[in-house]
């Protein structure tokens, strides 16, 4: 029943693309007839805002979240990803890869730019329902641009009032991190304070994606803020566990939603609706995937972040020993199954992108930085993700609980932060812009794999196509280091 239950909420945002697929017809001849007669109630204008999530869902983010996972300290490429673990820039496949992400994520801001620019004008739709779709829009189209900013510098800023705009330059990171402020800023005022389905954002999840921004840009006392508003709020909880399977109970193919979830992309079990990363990650002999796995990223027992973790701790338990073709040391993560799974991408599991988990590292971080050394708060943070780790209660006191007298310094904590996330968000997408972010990513990346960092590694290559589309754009000075 839960299934089922999840397979309708589902299809409520997926069936509305049906009728966006006719959107682009309409707008090509003549182009103000999209205007006029799609964005004028409220069934229209949800049709366009559920194809802002179309691109994201079906391939970039699974394989996005993979490309990040193989520059990770903990997690190797195979295949065609092992270049990525090489930290050397990226070759022809992986450009391409990439690039691919970049159309995606520009074909979603287009998207949000065009319901940002048409709801205001619907006929047919209230100013509160114009406000919340103009809010969500803004959301995602926010969300777009801080993937695109921390993996290829400054971008195009293409907006609602540039959208027919071919030729545009390369703005400053200042400038799209302004646009993404700003966009949050609205959607944390406009956004319902209960999203109306699974998988759609409300207020606090617009205030844990800038709490995330604030974060990135070292504004450590709105990150602080900005997290404890959401903490406060007691909108969210850890789900206790009692075994590494439990985790299951967080985003695993049968949850339709938990006090967890902050913000997830959904899927489903029907052939191309389902998770890919399923299929990137999993091992036929696991037995946790039918349709078998590429095992395409995969860890070692050897890797120190392996070795040395607490064999107690059941997220350790995600990664099963098996003799992959590279050795008896090869480990293949565990965490993203669904036995019932119809094919490759028939997968019901869902992806995390901001669980309640990740928002208490982000407080504890943020709390210490501004304190210059761990808060008593910024520790029982921490210790909450900890303890749950174990198995016992989040909200108490346990034998396992990290002792702020040993840890009295920042750099001493975020350490400890670190190591906590890195195993907690595994397969998330986090560990690799982390490392970045704090500037730890070469010292790391050393000292656990043996590897230099290159300096064309640090940004992604801006695409040819976009490259020959632009006309405003100079591959001599405006193509990032090394390509």
């Amino acid at each position: 029943m839960k299934h089922v239950h999840k397979t309708w909420l589902l299809l409520t945002i997926i069936a509305p693309l049906l009728l966006a697929s006719c959107k682009k017809a309409l707008e090509e001849n003549p182009p103000s007839l999209a205007v006029e007669t799609f964005y004028n109630t409220p069934a229209e204008v949800e049709a366009a805002v559920n194809a802002i999530y179309s691109p994201l869902r079906y391939n970039t983010m699974p394989n996005y979240y993979a490309t990040l996972e193989c520059q990770s300290d903990f997690t190797y490429g195979r295949g065609s990803w092992a270049q990525m673990s090489e930290f050397q820039g990226l070759n022809d496949v992986n450009i391409t890869r990439v690039g691919g992400f970049w159309n995606d994520f520009y074909l979603s801001i287009r998207n949000a730019n065009l319901v940002i620019a048409n709801a205001p004008n619907g006929n047919a739709i209230s100013e509160a329902e114009i406000a919340r779709y103009v809010a969500e829009a803004k959301f995602l189209r926010a969300f777009n641009y801080f993937h695109l900013v921390r993996n290829w510098g400054g971008v195009l800023l293409r907006t609602e009032n540039n959208i027919n705009e071919v030729d545009l330059p390369r703005s400053s990171e200042a400038d799209i991190y302004a646009l993404i402020l700003a966009d949050l800023a609205d959607a944390e005022v406009n956004l319902p304070d209960v999203a109306p389905q699974a998988g759609r954002p409300s207020k606090w999840t617009a205030k844990t994606l800038l709490a995330d921004v604030y974060l990135e840009l070292d504004r450590f006392e709105e990150a602080r803020d900005k997290a404890n508003e959401v903490i406060v709020s007691n909108k969210y909880e850890l789900i206790p566990v009692d075994s590494t399977e439990d985790y299951q109970k967080i985003y695993g193919p049968e949850v339709i939603t938990s006090k967890e979830e902050i913000f997830y992309i959904k899927y489903m079990r029907q052939d191309g609706q389902g998770n890919y990363i399923l299929w990137i990650t999993n091992h036929p002999d696991t037995k946790l995937f039918p349709a078998g796995g590429a095992y395409a990223v995969y860890g070692d027992r050897t890797n120190s972040l392996y070795s040395n973790w607490d064999d107690a701790d059941f997220r350790k338990g995600m990664w099963d020993l098996i003799n992959i073709g590279l050795g008896a040391n090869s480990l293949v993560c565990n965490k993203y199954q669904d036995k019932l799974a119809v094919s490759q991408r028939g997968a019901g599991t869902d992806l995390p992108v901001y669980r309640y988990s990740e928002l208490l590292l982000m407080y504890a971080e943020a709390a210490s930085h501004e304190n210059g050394g761990p808060t008593a708060e910024a520790m029982e943070a921490l210790n909450k993700v900890h303890r749950r780790a174990y198995g016992y209660d989040p909200k108490t006191v346990s034998p396992v609980d990290f002792d702020i007298a040993d840890y009295t310094t920042h750099d001493a904590f975020l350490a400890l932060v670190m190591q906590e996330r890195g195993y907690e968000l595994q397969f998330e997408g986090k560990r690799w812009l982390e490392l970045k972010r704090t500037g730890k990513a070469a010292a790391i990346i050393s000292a656990v794999k043996g590897k230099t960092i290159t300096e064309k590694n640090w940004l992604w290559p801006i695409p040819l196509s976009e490259m020959n589309y632009n006309q405003a754009l100079d591959p001599s000075t405006d193509q990032n280091p090394g390509y």
